[in-house]
């Protein structure tokens, strides 16, 4: 009988900073953001768009480093997408349950 043990599914949250940003994520957003601060610095306006377009670097990086369900951040999920539909390679699934529940199902056959 060989090891026959469930890996947590979260094994890896622990080596991110608070549990959901790596070092990469948070250069992304500490960039966006004081990228932002600065232009709210140099640029004075009252208009409403202007605000927003200057504000537009935070949101894109707060958005690119949100954690997103059963991945880890919205940057990681259009990674994973671009890399998918941009290389030509064929997926096969190996993970460890990748036999669960098909000797069920070959009994009722």
């Amino acid at each position: 009988m060989g090891n026959n043990y469930l890996i947590p599914a979260n094994t890896k949250k622990s080596q991110l900073i608070l549990g959901f940003f790596t070092p990469t994520d948070l250069t992304i957003f500490v960039v966006g953001c004081v990228w932002s601060f600065i232009m709210l610095i140099l640029v004075k306006t009252l208009s409403l768009g202007i605000l927003i377009l200057i504000m537009l670097p935070a949101f894109i990086a707060t958005f690119l480093v949100m954690p997103v369900p059963h991945y880890h951040n919205v940057l990681q999920l259009l990674t994973n997408i671009f890399n998918f539909f941009t290389n030509r390679r064929q997926y096969y699934w190996k993970g460890w349950c990748m036999y669960e529940g098909f000797e069920s199902k070959r009994k009722q056959f």
